[in-house]
């Protein structure tokens, strides 16, 4: 178990909107303190219902929700929590008189408004009236408004949406700098490439229930030799016959091997025997399988398409198990 302790503590937490609409269905979460936790969801499956229940602003319908020690929506709770979701903000007045706004009412100087504005990203837009920002601007302003408060727990809901290339890798950069230490960041996004990233740990929801939970590692699983060689079936029969590799299947055009441990000497050997065996080798390659197939597995969404780690048809050769 553990002993890192939680910011956030979710248990057998069901949400049901009416009696038709149950959007949260038994969902257990516990994520550590000084972690940065990706939530990933298909539209629908219950991700923005469980981020405004840890922010108290809807109630449970069953179960325990510990937010910082804290029920959530407890007002010791929300001095230590900033969240970047839905913002509303005056469309007439600047960037900087908006977050001057929300800093009165939280209690904050205004010298920390031009510091939060710098670290994303719009000192030089400051003074610009926020109905002349684009999408991306406003959601910047959004994240400089939930770091306001400088909190414990940031709760982000879809940072980087609508941001150009650029953008996106300054909003990396900015999560990056912002988690760590002793804050906890809870970031719901469908940028696989920015949850595997950004975060030490990734649920997956489907349902209101969560799927599968773990490093983005342990989630992609074990890895597998890639391997580009011709004439492809003796390369599948050396690689067959190799003592270290368990599974060969043709995957892509490519062999596919399974392996116990892949490292870069078991590489290497199987490399030399497929090249002593006189075949002619152009690649071999550590893969594993995209956090995005494992997404659409697990949530029923897989619209076809080749897996580099999920073979359509074994090779003909296959060293027989023992």
């Amino acid at each position: 178990m553990s002993l890192v302790r939680p910011a956030v503590e979710m248990r057998s937490v069901v949400k049901r909107f009416g009696s038709h609409v149950t959007a949260v269905d038994g969902l257990d979460l516990r994520i550590g303190e000084g972690m940065t936790y990706g939530l990933l969801g298909p539209n629908g499956a219950g991700k923005t219902t469980t981020l405004r229940m840890l922010l108290g602003l809807v109630r449970p319908t069953s179960g325990s929700i510990i937010v910082l020690g804290c029920s959530p929506g407890d007002p010791a709770v929300l001095r230590q929590t900033g969240s970047m979701g839905e913002t509303a903000f005056y469309p007439f007045l600047s960037g900087r008189d908006n977050l001057r706004a929300v800093a009165r009412r939280c209690g904050i100087g205004d010298r920390r408004v031009d510091v939060v504005l710098g670290q994303a990203g719009l000192a030089e837009r400051a003074g610009d009236t926020v109905a002349g920002y684009s999408y991306g601007m406003r959601q910047r302003l959004g994240v400089a408004a939930a770091i306001l408060k400088n909190p414990q727990l940031l709760i982000l809901d879809e940072p980087s949406n609508g941001l150009d290339p650029a953008g996106q890798l300054d909003m990396r950069r900015l999560i990056r700098e912002l988690g760590g230490g002793t804050r906890t960041i809870v970031l719901s996004s469908h940028d696989m490439d920015e949850v595997e990233q950004l975060c030490d740990r990734v649920g997956i929801i489907g349902g209101g229930r969560l799927l599968a939970e773990g490093t983005p590692g342990q989630l992609r699983g074990d890895a597998a030799l890639r391997i580009r060689a011709e004439p492809e079936d003796q390369a599948a029969a050396v690689a067959s016959g190799l003592a270290w590799v368990d599974d060969v299947a043709l995957a892509d055009g490519a062999l596919a091997l399974a392996l116990a441990e892949v490292t870069p000497a078991r590489a290497a050997a199987t490399n030399r025997e497929l090249v002593g065996a006189g075949l002619e080798v152009s690649e071999v390659q550590t893969v594993r399988r995209p956090l995005r197939d494992v997404f659409l597995d697990l949530t029923g969404h897989r619209t076809g398409g080749a897996d580099s780690l999920r073979p359509g048809r074994r090779a003909r050769h296959r060293r027989a198990r023992q």
